[in-house]
This record gives structure tokens, sequence and C-alpha cells, in this order.
């Protein structure tokens, strides 16, 4: 999705594939097939690039360190890029910062989780600190399972893999209206541009819709998580696109507390496709370049983005003719990926006034269950 705006502004894209069938390989011409984990075949990729960035965060960060050390510009760097790969160092990163966390501890055996859920209460949210996205990683506990053999499992995969000291990551189970995400944009010589916070709707752990900008918020809370997300973005020398996914808390501190950090354009964000005057992945490719950021105003007084996972139709396509009759508003973007069930394949926009938010809603919801389903979906 960087492509067409990258090729917009005369910059060549380079992509380090996994595979030559990876979707971003079909759009980017100079995509050579290699190993994100190997050091080798990042420096060989590194050579003759004005700047290296992400499309995820696991790129091992002494790797990173090594590039720097070679003099390639790694945007975001690895002591940025950390806080969104450990949710520890993370969580210790919010601390440090004086902004509203959950009650968390760093875990490194049943005995330790058993006495954080005492203090905290249980259920206890118990998390990977690496690897996991998605709802993946994330295990509920209650008192009685924190011997279970599941939970076991779990301390030998921390201690095995070396995560930080060891430890998983536990967290109070928070009690939150609905999950908001505040998008910025920071360059290397510290300009920052903030979007609108949008409320980001969950299915199964999955990011299923998100609306722009969040309706009812306070705009005193909308304006504190604005501002801990530049907060963060500034003191964490983040470069390019971050998200701050953050759980709405009415009555409890600012009205929020920090979830998760996404240090590259995030799918809450692509929204701004249709609904801002410079889109996440327009303004990504900006910031890391270190080129003066575009304008994050809305175009439209609302935006609704609507994903789809891969369902009962293989073939996207074959939906177009009958979904683009029946929602003319609706803006259509696939990933080119095989479609597989439960994967997101694609997502939607629709961009309108204030009074038609549900209309929006039910705009892109039916051309995204429409390309999901077709042709087994009943036509209005």
């Amino acid at each position: 999705m960087m492509a067409p705006v990258a090729s917009e502004l005369g910059i060549e894209l380079r992509v380090l594939a996994e595979s030559p069938e990876v979707c971003a390989a079909a759009v980017v011409p100079h995509s050579p097939v290699g190993d994100y984990t190997d050091l080798t075949a990042l420096r060989e990729f590194s050579r003759g690039v004005d700047v290296v960035t992400f499309d995820h965060e696991h790129v091992p960060t002494e790797h990173l360190r090594a590039l720097l050390t070679d003099g390639v510009a790694v945007h975001p760097g690895p002591g940025a890029l950390i806080h969104a790969q450990d949710k520890i160092a993370m969580r210790r990163a919010v601390d440090r910062l004086g902004l509203p966390n959950p009650r968390w501890a760093a875990v490194s055996s049943p005995a330790e989780l058993h006495s954080f859920g005492e203090e905290a209460g249980w259920p206890v949210v118990l998390k990977t600190p690496r690897g996991g996205y998605d709802g993946k990683g994330v295990m509920l506990v209650e008192a009685h399972e924190v011997d279970s053999a599941d939970v076991a499992d779990w301390f030998r995969r921390a201690q095995d893999a070396g995560w930080t000291d060891g430890a998983l990551l536990a967290e109070e189970k928070v009690e939150f209206s609905r999950e908001l995400s505040a998008l910025v944009a920071r360059r290397p010589s510290g300009q920052i541009a903030a979007w609108e916070v949008a409320e980001s709707i969950q299915v199964n752990s999955v990011c299923d819709e998100v609306i722009v900008p969040a309706p009812g918020l306070p705009e005193e809370t909308a304006k504190a998580a604005s501002d801990a997300a530049r907060r963060i973005a500034e003191e964490l020398d983040v470069t390019g696109v971050m998200a701050a996914e953050l759980f709405e808390t009415p009555g409890r501190g600012p009205g929020f507390l920090v979830n998760e950090l996404a240090m590259r354009p995030h799918n809450s964000g692509h929204w701004t496709q249709d609904g801002s005057v410079t889109s996440q992945f327009e303004q990504h490719l900006r910031a890391v370049l270190d080129l003066p950021l575009g304008s994050t105003d809305r175009v439209a007084p609302v935006s609704v983005m609507k994903n789809f996972l891969g369902g009962s139709n293989p073939n996207l396509f074959a939906a177009y003719p009958s979904v683009m009759a029946e929602f003319p508003r609706a803006k259509i973007h696939t990933y080119g990926k095989s479609v597989r069930e439960g994967r997101k394949v694609g997502h939607v926009n629709v961009t309108g006034s204030h009074d038609e938010v549900e209309s929006l809603r039910r705009i892109a919801r039916g051309a995204a269950e429409g390309i999901r389903d077709y042709p087994t979906r009943e036509w209005d």
C-alpha cells in the first residue's frame, strides 16, 4: 500500500520478500527473496538504499544495530523499535514517562504469577512479551489455572527463548468501554503530526472496524490520548508512523490506558487512504526520508474502515461487479494475498457526514461481507 504513493513521489521501493509469491512482490519490481533474520541477507539488501524501514516489528534489533554500524539509515531505529517488539520493555517505558498503564508485572514463575493475581485480582491476562499479535500470545488465567500445564509450557517457552529476564508479562484484566487508536508520525528531525483519535472495534481479537473521529469521545480524553502518543514518539525517538493502541477507561486516570504500540503503518490507520489529506502510507515514507510531513486533516467529517477476512469466496474479484454496483460509495482495497479462512485480505473505506455514521457502517459492512461471501450472500 506504500507502492502507489511512492510512485507518485518518484521514490523507488525495494522489498525484502519472504518468497516470490508475497503480495508486495507483485507491485514492487525490485523484491529480492531473503530472510529478515539473516544478517548477511539484510546487509546485502541494504546495500545502496537510502533508508531501511519495516512492515512488521520482528527484525532482530541486534541486526539493526549492525546495519547502523555499517552506516545504513534505519527508521525506526532499534532503540525505539524494541518497545513494539517487547511488551515488557514497552510497559517499563510507559511507566517511566508517567503515562497511564494497567497494573502489570514481569513474572518468571507460577508463584510470581499467583502473587500478582492476588494483588491485581483474578483473572489475570498473561502475555508472551514477544511475537504476539491479533490475540495470539495472550492467555486469560484464573487462580486455579496458575499451575496448569499450559501456563507451565509458556514459562518454559519464555526461558528457552531468552525473552526479557526469561519472564512473561502479567497484566490486570482491564474494564474498558472500548478500544481507541492514537496514530502519529514523526520524522528524524523532530516534526510530529497526529491524526484524530479513532475507535477500533475488535472481533475475536482482530481489528474489525474503525470509526474516525471516535464517536462521543470527550474532547479532553481525545487531546490527552493524542498528547500521550506524541510524547511516546518524541521520548522514545520513534521515526515513521506509530499507533498507540488504548483502552478507554471513563473515570480512571485521563480516561484511557496504554495497551500496545505499533511502529509502522497500522490497521487502525487504513481509513487515512480515503479519509485524510495525507494517508499513513505516504506519511510513513515522508517521515523515514525526513521530508516535511503532510496534513492530517480529514477530507470528510467521518470515515469508517471495515476489514474483511478470508471466507467462502476464493475469488475476491468475482464479487466486484455486484459489490461495486450496490455500494458505489465504498472504496475497496484488497491486498493480493491468497484467500485463507480468517486471514486479513482487504478492507473497505467509506466517508460521509456526522449524521450518516450508522449508514456508513452499513455500507462498509455490506461491501466487505459481499466480497467475503460472494456468491452465497443474498443481495437486497
